[in-house]
């Protein structure tokens, strides 16, 4: 009966079951335990997933930025053009220019120009105080009205002599004047011819010393030697003027005159390089003051001396038309040109042509001992090496590394890195 119960499993004693049941109560969870556990799970949860939102607004703040650049399109200049075999710098100067000063000395009685002032071939434009040139040119026109007042009385009396020597000449035909009367009225009558004809030279001396004086007045009037525009001012009204320096406060001219319609640039190239540059040929001129303008220009002489302590050699470079905004004494870098050819023919008969890139010079960095520029790909930009050529102003020929079509930055922030991300900066 208990064996069966046993082996059905329905029926059991006391005595066997304790320690089952005790074994089933060991396996049971405890539910009351595992609570604390998941609600600090969840708080973990939380908090990572707040951690990550923070980290993902950190780096959204502080995230890489597009550089804001200025960007153009390279131009690539075909091979027939003009190319550039030389490169100079030098000044513009003025083939007429004159510090016009006085003929005689003397104090300063007015100035009738400023600087920046338009003046024309023989303006006056200062006085110096004639009062005593004028008191002298006075005193010989007094002089030469009476010389000629005095000759009028000799001819008056010459001719009275001359009819006294004709008449006695008469009486001494019919023997009643005697021969010692008519010796006397000719010698009378040659006399005053003499005398007529001293007074008629003195009557020209004081003619001539009226006109000596006339010209001291006037010399005391400065006129502007030719036509051109007046860059200094050197006296003022009450100072001592002389046409040779004197020492102390006195000057030695009035003012100074530049013609505007002479402007040319000197430079001077190295003597080494000379041999690139002939009379007429076209250069390139860019003022530092205006470094966007290129001014056409072109060689007019080459001074034929060098200078031993610069071993350089002058060359003169005539502007093809003058403009308002050259003026004397700016500094100016000059090209000298060729006209360009086309390569020679390549291995396969085909004639090689190959163009120039210029591009500004700001564009251009150093980077590893290398000259770079950042080209533009989409919103990114690729530093590229590149090999330089001729420099003009503030651009410069890319002689290898650029082709035409390419946009570049063109000022690039130190910053500036591969693969950076950029903005098109405002203009």
């Amino acid at each position: 009966m208990l064996d069966r119960s046993a082996k059905n499993g329905s029926l059991s004693s006391p005595a066997t079951m304790s320690p089952d049941k005790t074994t089933l109560d060991d396996l049971r969870i405890d539910r009351s335990a595992a609570t604390p556990s998941r609600a600090n799970g969840r708080v973990i949860l939380v908090f990572l997933f707040l951690l990550l939102v923070a980290a993902g607004a950190i780096w959204w703040i502080n995230r890489p930025k597009p550089v804001a650049v200025r960007t153009i399109a390279v131009q690539e200049s075909s091979a027939g053009e003009q190319q550039t075999l030389l490169n100079a710098s030098g000044y513009v100067t003025a083939r007429r220019v004159s510090t016009v000063s006085s003929k005689v000395a003397g104090k300063v009685r007015e100035v009738l120009v400023e600087e920046g002032m338009k003046v024309q071939a023989g303006q006056v434009l200062a006085r110096i105080d004639s009062s005593n040139a004028e008191k002298s040119l006075q005193l010989a026109e007094a002089q030469h009205t009476a010389a000629g007042q005095a000759l009028e009385e000799t001819k008056a009396n010459l001719e009275r002599a001359e009819r006294e020597f004709r008449r006695i000449s008469q009486l001494a035909v019919n023997q009643i004047a005697t021969q010692s009367d008519l010796d006397r009225a000719d010698a009378e009558a040659k006399s005053l011819r003499a005398r007529l004809a001293k007074q008629t030279a003195d009557v020209e001396v004081s003619a001539r010393e009226v006109a000596v004086w006339n010209q001291q007045v006037d010399d005391t009037i400065i006129r502007a030697p030719f036509a051109g525009i007046v860059t200094a001012k050197n006296a003022q009204p009450g100072e001592m003027i002389s046409p040779m320096s004197a020492g102390g406060f006195t000057r030695t001219g009035i003012c100074t005159i530049v013609d505007m319609a002479s402007l040319e640039i000197e430079v001077d190239v190295s003597e080494s390089y000379i041999n690139r540059v002939e009379s007429g040929q076209p250069v390139a001129a860019v003022l530092d003051s205006y470094p966007e303008w290129r001014i056409p220009t072109k060689v007019i002489a080459i001074i034929p001396t060098a200078d031993r302590q610069k071993a350089t050699v002058k060359v003169r470079v005539g502007f093809e038309k003058l403009d308002p905004r050259i003026l004397p004494d700016m500094g100016v870098k000059v090209a000298f040109q060729s006209a360009g050819q086309a390569g020679g023919e390549t291995a396969s008969g085909s004639s090689a042509v190959s163009g120039r890139v210029v591009v500004p010079k700001a564009a251009v960095r150093q980077r590893d001992g290398r000259d770079v520029i950042w080209v533009v790909h989409g919103d990114r930009v690729e530093r590229r090496a590149v090999t330089l050529g001729a420099t003009l102003g503030d651009e410069v020929t890319i002689a290898a590394g650029l082709s035409g079509g390419d946009r570049i930055v063109t000022d690039p922030p130190e910053t500036l890195a591969e693969n950076s991300r950029i903005t098109e900066a405002k203009k």
